[in-house]
């Protein structure tokens, strides 16, 4: 499901400034292009069609491939986020572009922290006359209106955009994360970790895309310990690590042992309670080794190299990528389970969820979609 255009709970990031400075991830700057090209064009150097596509392969088989040497260039992805990229939503996209960078098929260049609409318009504007990226890839839940006004006005350079809406032919594609399936399987980790019966959730706000990650985890709860409640707090903000805390530290006084940091700010208070944690987006065991037990993982690497193969070879259409994130084509997952932790993680309640997650990826379970917005607390056995 997707929310509609123009919805007012769109992706925001709280007190950021425009960071226009470039960060490459090649040792090398590219020369500024004063045009920009049409999609699939290439800048007709048949050579890059090449390039791109072996690259891609040679990633998908675990090898690299050598940067293009020459007057062959690579293509120009431009990442352009409107969070910092500390918030693991747009990290998640950021690092997926840097892998796909490191095999030579794309160079990868990027910006962050535009947070309000005139801050994201200014940037693509400036971005795209000075650099003429070959495909932008970027979120939009904080501009739709004007991320998709410069799509049009640019319809020969391909937009891949996180958004709230629907993709709109010919340049402006679609994504989102479907995490539901690695929802259930933490869900039912924490409904096995559990001594208390009581388990906190910290997100973001109630939209379809986070409501549905909430209530798959309810409902993997429910499948290991159905005495549990779960407590469910939105903080209203993609990124507010000092509110996500408070939010975090309430339910523990609820008597919440094991928590689930939908959002940034969580982790650190079950370090500091000695609590297990589940992590969102990449794997946060890092942040607290022996507190995270697992996190849901939003793997962007699959529809990067989707969309740099079709700009590649002059075959990219506007569509809705949403597919390639679910987990059957390897586009989400969960952590590994972390058994060394502050608690004891009982081998059969692993074993249940590896068993689940055979049945998610061979097609005998598939996790209910459900975007009703979730209650603050709820009895999964009712």
């Amino acid at each position: 499901m997707w929310f509609g255009p123009g919805h007012p709970s769109g992706r925001t990031a709280p007190n950021t400034q425009l960071h226009h400075e470039v960060r490459p991830t090649v040792s090398s700057p590219r020369p500024t292009h004063p045009a920009f090209r049409s999609i699939g064009r290439r800048r007709s150097r048949a050579g890059v069609f090449a390039l791109a596509a072996a690259a891609v392969t040679a990633m998908a088989a675990g090898g690299s491939t050598a940067a293009a040497s020459g007057d062959d260039e690579p293509l120009l992805v431009y990442g352009v986020f409107a969070t910092p990229l500390e918030e693991p939503w747009d990290g998640a996209i950021h690092a997926a572009i840097e892998a796909v960078a490191e095999t030579g098929a794309i160079e990868y260049q990027h910006v962050d922290g535009l947070g309000t609409s005139d801050e994201m318009e200014r940037g693509l504007r400036d971005i795209i006359e000075t650099a003429g990226p070959d495909l932008i890839i970027g979120d939009a839940f904080a501009a739709e209106d004007a991320v998709r006004a410069v799509a049009a006005d640019y319809p020969d350079i391909a937009f891949a955009f996180g958004s709230g809406g629907a993709e709109v032919a010919p340049n402006f594609s679609v994504f989102d994360n479907w995490l539901q399936d690695p929802a259930f399987l933490a869900g039912m980790l924490a409904g096995g970790l559990t001594e208390t019966d009581t388990i906190g959730v910290v997100a973001a706000m109630p939209i379809p895309e986070v409501n549905r990650i909430v209530n798959a985890f309810v409902m993997g709860v429910a499948e290991t310990n159905t005495d549990a409640t779960v407590k469910v707090s939105f903080i209203n903000s993609f990124f507010d690590p000092a509110t996500a805390a408070q939010a975090a530290e309430a339910q523990i006084s609820q008597d919440a042992d094991v928590l689930f940091a939908e959002r940034a700010g969580v982790i650190e208070i079950a370090d500091e309670n000695d609590l297990p944690v589940i992590g969102m987006m990449v794997d946060q065991q890092e942040l607290a080794p022996d507190n995270v037990v697992t996190s849901l993982v939003w793997d962007m690497q699959p529809t990067i190299e989707a969309l740099v193969e079709q700009v590649s070879g002059g075959d990219y259409e506007a569509q809705n990528l949403a597919e390639y994130s679910f987990m059957v084509n390897g586009g989400s997952s969960i952590a590994p389970i972390n058994t060394d932790l502050v608690v004891d993680v009982p081998a059969d309640l692993v074993d249940l969820v590896e068993e689940r997650q055979a049945e998610i990826l061979d097609g005998t379970f598939e996790t209910p979609v459900n975007e009703d917005e979730p209650d603050g607390s709820i009895d999964v056995a009712s």
